[in-house]
């Protein structure tokens, strides 16, 4: 329950973050503050006030919008796993965002290698049967 209402919660608060609407009026009350600056004769409540809003607020959007990143991240990554598990990719590679920095860099690295050699072979290949059509078409057009 509490869960349920804390990710609608996290999810809301993530999209109208996002909004342009939302960078309006944060800009509107930065602006709003910096003009009423000399009312307030530049006190230290008055930069108290924008201080600790924005701290606040950082401080907050921080934790929902790292739950609603971490939740996306997780449904992406169930998402190619499963595309994994039902092509002809390997299935080893299902679970390897649990690995750490350094193993899942040398697999990177595993798989750019071997789609260099993937992409090489196939030029070639193109290249051989580009050879055999012209012979053909040679022959064909001698005989």
């Amino acid at each position: 329950m509490i869960e349920k209402l804390f990710t609608r919660i996290a999810n809301t608060v993530s999209h109208l973050a996002g909004l342009p609407p939302t960078f309006i009026a944060c800009c509107a009350i930065v602006i709003v503050w910096a003009v009423s600056g000399p009312f307030f004769g530049f006190s230290d409540t008055w930069q108290l006030v924008i201080n600790t809003g924005t701290t606040i607020i950082t401080f907050l959007m921080v934790f929902l919008i790292q739950n609603t990143q971490n939740r996306d991240g997780a449904a992406v990554q169930a998402k190619l796993d499963e595309l994994i598990r039902v092509s002809e990719g390997h299935n080893h590679f299902i679970g390897i965002e649990h690995l750490t920095e350094s193993e899942v860099e040398e697999i990177r690295d595993k798989c750019e290698r071997a789609a260099k050699r993937h992409d090489h072979e196939l030029a070639e290949l193109a290249a051989k049967k580009a050879v055999a059509q012209k012979r053909t078409a040679k022959k064909r057009a001698h005989a």
